[in-house]
């Protein structure tokens, strides 16, 4: 049944290579113009009912996710509320409101008094989070439509090296704070334009955004959930938030066995297996190198720190103003040229290039501040994956990572041991 299922939905993102237009409200002018008219890629607004209404759907999928994966240990109901959350909030609701975009009108709100993040917004970024604190990724598991789409096309799934995915791992982490930078300088909101999956859900996109999603999906096929696992900056926070939960989804019902089966039932690699328990003198060896790992994270911050802010002038050309007032002033013969939409607009507007210069500087030093900021994180993220090398956890049972685990049940049906 899940087969025919992921090859129906299969078929449905296929379709997607025909777009489909709404009708306009009012025509296109019947006059000749080279002028090609674009389609609109964005959802109509919704009414403020509707999207408390789809706040309660959000609060409903995640109580139920959280129920069938701790109270009734149901894969399959975990597996039919996913499918639900890719119909509603995927095709349905064109993949918005979205926590992972919600990243951005956060950061947004904090660093323009002009700005106010809408409260249905807000909630959808806030109550995966929640969920994450008390039950595990739950969200992951059941109601995000990126996961569900992807969770329901996992054919043949390999397991990666340790070292590829540790690796891997910290694209997010990049991903993340660069979003956050480009938001609060007011630049772009990346997550949204680079979502890979929303114009499969709005079956209208570009021909590359559409391209990016299918090779998504085609390597999802062989590996589960790249884009979640390998780029999701919303996972860096829901995986912080589900290391702390206190209720979480179990293999076993009660106590291990150590039968094994279990073992290689996650396609992502989120079981943490038995390990050797290191002699007290294997551990005091490692001591110094926790202390050396420690000491130096301070250090790996201002590297970084002082490494992205001197990146940060080429970071600031992805925003309009830098790129043109950049553009304007090492080729100022492009004020005659009428093909440069850009720099029409511009004159059009009556600024002055001093004025788009002096604003340019401005966003400028904003990057560079937000360079320290990006850079520091990113240091402190190398400072204490550097440190879990050389710290160990004692793991005596076959158990979910509760930071990596999505919380999908799969493992649950493998596990021999009575309710």
């Amino acid at each position: 049944m899940k087969q025919i299922l992921a090859i129906l939905l299969f078929l449905l993102i296929l379709t997607a290579l025909t777009p489909v237009y709404s009708q306009q409200r009012f025509p296109k002018p019947e006059f000749e113009t080279t002028y090609t008219q674009p389609h609109p890629t964005t959802p109509e607004p919704r009414q403020a009912a509707l999207e408390y209404l789809d706040v309660l759907v959000l609060i409903a999928v995640l109580a139920l996710a959280a129920f069938l994966a701790l109270r009734l240990r149901s894969r399959k109901g975990i597996f039919w509320v996913s499918v639900f959350s890719l119909v509603y909030f995927g095709f349905y609701r064109d993949g918005c409101i979205c926590p992972i975009g919600a990243i951005q009108n956060l950061t947004l709100s904090f660093t323009d008094p002009g700005y106010s993040i809408s409260l249905p917004a807000l909630l959808f970024f806030l109550l995966p989070l929640l969920a994450a604190l008390f039950f595990g990724r739950i969200f992951c598991g059941a109601a995000c439509p990126l996961g569900a789409i992807q969770d329901l096309l996992v054919i043949k799934p390999l397991s990666l090296p340790a070292w590829l995915r540790k690796s891997l791992g910290t694209l997010p982490y990049i991903y993340l704070g660069l979003a956050v930078l480009y938001a609060a300088t007011k630049t772009d909101f990346i997550i949204c334009r680079y979502d890979p999956f929303i114009g499969i859900f709005r079956m209208n996109t570009s021909f590359n955004m559409l391209l990016l999603g299918v090779c998504f999906l085609v390597i999802n096929f062989f590996v589960a959930r790249p884009y979640c696992r390998f780029l999701c900056p919303y996972g860096v926070m829901l995986n912080w938030a589900s290391r702390f939960s206190k209720w979480h989804l179990k293999i076993t019902p009660s106590e291990c066995i150590r039968c094994k089966l279990c073992e290689g039932s996650c396609p992502y690699d989120a079981i943490s297996v038995p390990a050797e328990n290191k002699s007290r003198e294997a551990i005091k060896n490692y001591l110094p190198r926790f202390i050396l790992y420690a000491v130096l994270i301070p250090v790996w911050m201002s590297a970084g720190g002082y490494a992205v802010s001197k990146s940060s002038h080429i970071l600031s050309r992805a925003n309009q103003d830098v790129y043109l007032a950049e553009l304007l002033i090492a080729h100022p013969e492009l004020k005659d040229d009428p093909d440069n939409i850009d720099i029409q607009t511009f004159l059009t507007s009556g600024k002055s290039l001093d004025t788009l210069v002096k604003e340019s500087r401005v966003i400028q030093q904003q990057f560079h501040k937000g360079g320290w900021i990006f850079g520091a994180f990113l240091g402190l993220v190398f400072g204490i994956f550097l440190l879990n090398q050389v710290v160990f956890r004692k793991i005596t049972d076959y158990e979910p990572h509760k930071g990596d685990c999505y919380s999908c049940g799969r493992c649950m049906d493998y596990c021999p041991v009575p309710e």
